[in-house]
Parts: structure tokens; sequence; C-alpha cells
């Protein structure tokens, strides 16, 4: 018995659709509405003195009416602006969560170990949910064991009797 045509073609295309990958985050927009991440609150713009002696326009260059917005954001944020330096020390203040944290000793290539074997378990884990019809957000499905659900943690606390002012409770 022949498989009809329509079967077939349609096999096909669920087939060449499950093939692609799009990576484990799926951030596209879901319309074509406003980016609120292009719209940069920067400082308001002001009048040069001379235009003669303006500097030549460089692409990606520090800007005249904000020349460091990031550290701008840290200061607005609460931190140091000295903080975005790789060389400066560890302050004070962070010493004691320094010692505390390194108290078992600190490999040099920590990061790097990290992020390989993250990538292993993403490979290991995410090996069967790239099979999809429709782009769908499979971070949650491949970190679904490790992710915690702060609606249970917060009923344990309480039931424990540590106060949650934070959170409502549940209805």
């Amino acid at each position: 018995m022949r498989m009809p045509r329509a079967i077939l073609v349609l096999t096909l295309a669920v087939v060449v659709a499950g093939c692609s990958d799009i990576g484990l985050r799926n951030l596209d927009p879901p319309g074509a509405g406003p980016d609120e991440f292009s719209v940069l609150p920067v400082k308001p713009l002001t009048q040069p003195k001379d235009y003669a002696f303006l500097p030549a326009p460089t692409p990606g260059g520090a800007n005249l009416t904000d020349p460091n917005p990031k550290a701008d954001a840290v200061v607005a944020l609460g931190g140091s602006e000295a903080a975005l330096n790789p060389n400066t020390a560890i302050p004070a203040s962070d010493a004691a969560l320094v010692t505390a944290s390194s108290r078992y000793g600190v490999p040099a290539n920590t990061r790097q170990v990290t992020a390989e074997e993250d990538a292993a378990f993403r490979k290991n884990r995410g090996r069967w949910t790239r099979l999809r019809l429709f782009p769908v957000d499979r971070y949650s499905q491949v970190y679904e064991r490790q992710s915690i659900d702060a609606n249970a943690t917060n009923e344990a606390a309480r039931r424990r009797g540590i106060e949650t002012p934070s959170a409502p409770p549940l209805e």
C-alpha cells in the first residue's frame, strides 16, 4: 500500500522543522512592538563652546555627553565605579566574603571548567528537547530538575516559623 503524497510531504516538513537548532534560549520578540531596551536614558545634550574644535566622530567611541555610561549605571544602582576596573584590588568591605568563599582554595580555571561542564550538561539534557514544531524557550526544560519552586520553598519556610513578609500567601 502506497503512502499518500500529502502525508509524505507533511512528515518531511515535520522532520525538517524538528532539525532546526535556534539555541537554548528563544528570546525573539513576540511581535513588532517597541523594544524597551533600545531607549537609553542619557544625560541632556550640551552646546559646545566652540564648534571649530569638536573632535572627529569615532564609531563606537566615547560620547561627549555621556562618556562613561557603564560606570554611571553601576553608581546609580549603588555600586562603586572603581569596581569596573579589573585591576582594582578587592575592597575591604568584601574581604570577609572573599575569605569565606575561598577557604577551601580556588582553582585558577574555575570559570572555564564551569563553562565546559555546563555545555556538556546542556548538550546531554537538551538532546531530546530539540525536536519542536514551534519555537519554544527550552532553557526551563533543560534546567527543570535544578529549578526551585518558589512557592513550595516559601511555604516550607513559613511552616518552620521563618517570616517571609515579601511574599503573599498562596490562595
